[in-house]
């Protein structure tokens, strides 16, 4: 039992970094090869989807007619999948206008926005430590956008538009399914759900192409294709995404959003050392605050009030 509990916690650990390696790619693929947002959407979105359709054939082949089978679940099934897409497009925007390190750090406020919605859902107003992880996500959103200076926005609107529409997308994606993991496993369900995202993606990018004088590839050169195959596409999306459910199934939710803290450090690491963006002291002091603010929130799950465990 230890040694599987080791292991969860390692594959959830690589799953958030992985996915903070996404987002230097996605850096990469935006800013050096020129990759439109919506065909990078799909495209890692069909990898993910092939990736996680051939693990649940292998382990859930049964499940998966019984998901597709299951008319009263389809909604819900839309739903994820849409709240899967939002996550993923708007992070790409969100990195388009910012950094990834900093796409990544706005993205952290989704714990907030999962918070409240799990505090309207039980009809309770949030404890001192949940109201404390606020704070600190607030001061870390500040802190960003701008340096410390008051009145003075140094963030592009956009990438604080993007960074928090991108963190309600991964709210709608965690919270909307919650009976879809209580009738069924993860894995198929998190197939389905981007397969839909995969689709809406899609969708977007032909009609793009439509209005635009026809669809067209962008010609994808050696390293524009490992950037957004490989990087992005197979490590950053179906691999980060398989370890880290894998992981948070293992340790448990709590533990797991502790260990997602990983997605914004190596986010920021990695555009610092490997592609020389700069990061001030803001930017690692709002870093730690929204570590401070997972682990505020985290915490708060871990020990509820007598009145909440009896319900």
């Amino acid at each position: 039992m230890n040694r599987r509990f080791g292991i969860g916690i390692a594959a959830a650990l690589a799953g958030a970094t992985l996915w903070g390696f996404s987002g230097a790619c996605a850096q990469i693929a935006l800013g050096d090869y020129g990759l439109d947002v919506a065909f990078i959407t799909w495209t890692r979105g069909l990898i993910a989807a092939v990736f996680l359709a051939v693990v649940s054939a292998v382990r859930y082949r049964g499940t998966l007619r019984a998901i597709a089978a299951d008319a009263p679940l389809r909604p819900r099934l839309l739903i994820f999948g849409v709240g899967l897409f939002l996550s993923q497009f708007t992070f790409t925007f969100s990195v388009g206008a910012t950094n990834a390190g900093t796409a990544t750090v706005l993205q952290s406020l989704a714990t907030v926005f999962v918070m409240v919605v799990a505090c309207v859902g039980a009809r309770r107003l949030p404890r001192g430590l949940e109201v404390t992880g606020v704070a600190c996500a607030l001061a870390a959103t500040w802190l960003i956008a701008t340096q410390g200076n008051p009145g003075t926005l140094v963030l592009p609107p956009a990438g604080l538009f993007w960074g928090i529409v991108n963190a309600l997308g991964v709210t709608l994606y965690i919270t909307s399914p919650r009976r879809l993991y209580a009738k069924y496993p993860t894995i198929p369900v998190a197939t389905f759900g981007m397969l839909m995202s995969t689709a809406i993606s899609l969708a977007i990018w032909l009609a793009q192409g439509a209005m635009t004088g026809g669809v067209v590839l962008p010609p994808l050169d050696g390293g524009a294709a490992l950037v957004l195959f490989g990087g992005i596409g197979f490590l950053g999306t179906a691999l980060a995404f398989g370890l880290y459910l894998y992981g948070c199934s293992v340790v448990g939710p709590i533990p797991g959003a502790l260990l997602g803290a990983a997605e914004p450090a190596s986010a920021m690491v990695l555009t610092a050392l490997w592609l020389g963006t700069t990061v001030t002291g803001a930017d690692w002091a709002g870093l730690v605050l929204m570590v401070a603010m997972i682990v505020l929130v985290a915490l708060s799950g871990s020990n509820p009030r007598p009145r909440d465990s009896a319900q």
